[in-house]
């Protein structure tokens, strides 16, 4: 971000001279020399008056490449939870004008619709509040209960609903015009074993196996097959088990034991997970212990894990504040 390289330009854009922008800012030639050179930068209360005379943001003034206008995009998003309409909108205008750079198209459409996401995702945490207090307020009213699971995320059990074909087609359309693509032809596996178009899945899952030398095909295998209700499930899982050490594996057969309800044994795997990352580390395995935790009712161990969760976001991310961090907080105070 170089300021006085941005103060030039603006100025000599105009045709000023330096001395008739110091006596319109009422500081002198030398100072504006300064800040062109890059030896200062103009102290924090004179910049609202230079962004006015040159009519212009604060923000166009530290000249920030479009990297670092996305960038702190991304950050805002992540720093704090809903946006007013305003803002929204004014998000939505920045990385519009991004995505008329091809260059730059494809990033400025990933963060609006992260943004979206997020936004989607605050409104959903209202929706559940308010749909808690829907039903205690209606003696358990039947719409007031749909409502509140819904924006929980429940378990539906009409297939109307809860199938993926919309999603599953466009997958399959992207997955045959770019095969070599590996992570949509992961998500498209999941969609389909989910669905339990199993037929399909071990069709894709043979194009996965072309290009990828890791334990993800193994692991699909294993799904297909408990999926399917077969004795070959538990070959599968051992064949899964005897694989090299790695991380994503290690949280991959935690989810497996989770899900199998063996809990000592996830829980071990979540750990091996966190101590086999590298900084900085993801939290998946801390927060897959505190669920667990909160399951057994084990409130001290929640709260430990949560705490954690902390730790990492604090140390690996250098995360201190926003919505992120304030949930995990939220967590841990309903647990104390």
């Amino acid at each position: 971000m170089e300021m006085g390289k941005e103060i030039r330009r603006l100025r000599q854009d105009r045709g000023l001279t330096q001395e008739a922008l110091a006596a319109a800012l009422n500081v002198t030639a030398q100072t504006v020399s300064k800040w062109e050179c890059g030896n200062s930068i103009p102290d924090v209360q004179l910049l609202p008056g230079i962004a006015v005379y040159f009519g212009v943001s604060i923000d166009q003034l530290f000249a920030m490449t479009p990297q670092q206008q996305m960038e702190r995009i991304e950050n805002r998003i992540y720093a704090r939870g809903l946006f007013d309409e305003a803002e929204e909108r004014q998000l939505e205008q920045q990385l519009g004008a991004f995505a008329e750079d091809p260059a730059l198209a494809g990033q400025a459409e990933l963060l609006l619709a992260k943004l979206y996401d997020n936004q989607a995702d605050q409104y959903r945490l209202l929706a559940v509040e308010h749909g808690k207090a829907a039903v205690e307020k209606t003696g358990g009213d039947r719409d007031a209960v749909s409502e509140l699971c819904n924006a929980w995320g429940s378990y539906i059990p009409d297939w109307n609903v809860r199938n993926h074909h919309a999603l599953i087609a466009w997958l399959s359309d992207y997955c045959e015009r770019n095969p070599r693509n590996r992570c949509p032809l992961m998500w498209l596996l999941d969609n389909l074993i989910d669905d339990r178009r199993l037929a399909e899945a071990k069709q894709w899952l043979e194009k996965l196996a072309a290009m990828d030398d890791t334990f993800r095909v193994p692991m699909y295998r294993y799904l297909i097959a408990q999926a399917e209700g077969k004795g070959e499930a538990d070959d599968r899982l051992r064949e899964l088990e005897a694989m090299e050490d790695d991380w994503c594996l290690a949280l991959t057969l935690g989810d497996i034991y989770t899900q199998r309800q063996e809990y000592d044994k996830a829980i071990d795997l979540y750990r091996k997970g966190l101590a086999l990352q590298e900084s900085p580390k993801f939290t998946d395995g801390a927060m897959c212990i505190a669920h667990i935790s909160e399951i057994r009712g084990d409130k001290a161990g929640a709260v430990a894990a949560y705490r954690e969760v902390l730790r990492i976001l604090r140390e690996d991310w250098g995360v201190v504040s926003g919505e992120t961090r304030d949930e995990i907080e939220r967590a841990i105070q309903k647990l104390q």
